[in-house]
């Protein structure tokens, strides 16, 4: 049984920071392609950073040089460290899991307030 939950959520100031952490289980971890998407109230799901089976990654011009995403194969477990927060980043977190499908977590709730 696949299981990816994500954690780290919360309520930060705008400027601050967080760290999300998404432990997979039931998978290959170092043959899925990881990545975090996120979904604001009343908008659609949309791409925030993806990291690859050897480590590249990709991000949402909206996010460049303020998230970071990595990975720790030992612990089967994708992070996304968000500093320089912003309003606009709240929503609702998404890890998602890549190889022959795509799995997904249930979700964390980010609230950025100005």
């Amino acid at each position: 049984q696949v299981q990816l939950v994500e954690s780290g959520g919360g309520l930060v100031q705008a400027g601050g920071s967080l760290r999300l952490s998404c432990a997979a289980s039931g998978i290959d971890f170092r043959s899925n392609l990881m990545a975090w998407y996120r979904q604001a109230p009343g908008k659609q799901r949309e791409f925030v950073a993806r990291i690859s089976t050897t480590g590249s990654t990709n991000y949402a011009d909206s996010v460049t040089r303020r998230f970071a995403i990595s990975k720790n194969n030992a612990k089967n477990t994708v992070y996304l460290q968000m500093a320089s927060l912003k309003p606009e980043d709240t929503g609702t977190y998404y890890c998602a899991a890549t190889r022959f499908q795509t799995y997904w977590g249930q979700g964390t709730q980010v609230t950025v307030s100005s």
